[in-house]
Order: C-alpha cells, then structure tokens, then sequence
C-alpha cells in the first residue's frame, strides 16, 4: 500500500516545501518510490510553459519519479493571496473530487506520496470549506513543520490539538529554523519535544540562501513514521 502524508504549517512561510523537499529526498534514500503533490498552490510566475509555481516545482524536482507538472498542482493560481478568494474572483471553483483524483492518480505510480497543504491547517478552499476538511476525508495522517521562532510552542500546540480533535493522527513534526537561532533556542526544541504528541523528525537548519535546491534530507530521521497507519483509504 501507498504511504501518505499531509504537511502543514504553524502559519504560512515557516518552510513547508524546504520541510516537504527534505521528506521526499530522505523517503527516496530509503529506497522509497517517491511523489509530491501540490493540490492548490496560489502565488505562481507566468514561465513558457504556462503559469508556474516555485513550491510545485520544487516538489516535482524531489521527487523520485518524473512527473508531469499538472500532476503535481491541478489547481494553480498567480495571485499570492487565500485560495478561496483567488479562486471565486477568476471563477474557478476548488473541487475537492478533483483534488482527490489527482492524489489516486499519483497512489498508482508511487509508493510513498507527500502532500503539502498551503498556509496553515485552516486555510479556506471554497466558502464554506478548508483544507482540513479535505484532509479528514482523505484520512491522510500529518506531519506539522513548526518555524522556530518567537510564538511557535502557541502555533504549534494549537495546530497539533486541531488536527487531533479532527480525528487524524499527527505523525510527527519537523523543527524548521526559519531564523538564525536565538538565545533560546535549545529551550523551545525542548518544549516543542515535550508539548507535542508525535516524534520530531528532525531540525532543519537556518539556510540564508536557495534552500529549495539544496539536499537537506540528511537532516531526518524516517524511523519514527508509522507506514501501517498511513496508507490509503
């Protein structure tokens, strides 16, 4: 069966994609057939190819198996603002039956799928609608990238309740140094460790420049996943 995995966010720009890239890199190290999926991405540049997103990219280029861009992100949009405004102001609705026919598409090619969400846990898709709800139906199980920063242990323990009190498991978290470590920096790993209820799989350095090229996979460890809770429905 194919493994799955769903990375959020504390907030927004707090490195999912640095995070997602090292997961695909260090999943593929372990022999792993490899896929990410970028349902909806807003925030994209016009390139001959059509309209492009940096993160999508980056996600398709990590990934062990070559891909074709549109199955990676269905649902690209270039105004860098909530999905659910972009898309109701250029009259494109976000289906969730598409979404989850992308991520079928990509279960029978691969043996190992991350998915990353955009924003944080509760960014709205449609009016009435989250990315949360989407992930609840698909079941996938979370892995959360917490920016290290001044407000994360807050960010992340609210985030690590939510995706509890929506019935899905929070698989583990990953330490992601979106700035140079300050004084007490060692004292937030260590109340991130203690307050949230999965493993840390790793701490991904400040990296002041091209962090989406470089190879951080290094950086994290596998083991403590569990595959037999994360294959698909």
């Amino acid at each position: 069966m194919t493994e799955r995995y769903f990375v959020t966010g504390t907030d927004t720009e707090v490195g999912k994609t640095v995070a997602s890239c090292a997961l695909l890199q260090a999943a593929t190290a372990r022999g792993k057939r490899t896929a990410g999926y970028k349902p909806v991405a807003s925030g994209s540049e016009m390139t001959p190819d059509g309209l492009r997103n940096s993160d999508a990219l980056a996600l398709q280029r990590h990934a062990s198996l070559t891909l074709d861009y549109e199955a990676v992100n269905p649902y690209i949009f270039a105004e860098p603002t909530s999905p659910h405004i972009v898309s109701a102001d250029q009259g494109i609705p976000i289906d969730f039956g598409v979404m989850s026919a992308g991520l079928r598409a990509l279960e029978t090619q691969a043996d190992w799928v991350l998915v990353e969400g955009a924003g944080g846990w509760f960014t709205p898709l449609t009016e009435r609608q989250s990315y949360a709800d989407w992930v609840r139906q698909e079941a996938l199980p979370v892995i959360l990238v917490v920016g290290v920063k001044l407000g994360c242990i807050n960010h992340a323990m609210l985030t690590a309740l939510a995706v509890r009190q929506a019935g899905l498991r929070l698989a583990g978290w990953i330490a992601n140094d979106v700035q140079p470590p300050g004084k007490r920096h060692a004292e937030y790993l260590e109340t991130l460790r203690r307050v949230l209820p999965a493993p840390l799989l790793g701490e991904i350095p400040w990296l002041a420049d091209a962090p989406l090229e470089r190879q951080n996979g290094h950086y994290l460890d596998l083991s403590g996943l569990d595959p037999a809770s994360s294959s698909g429905k």
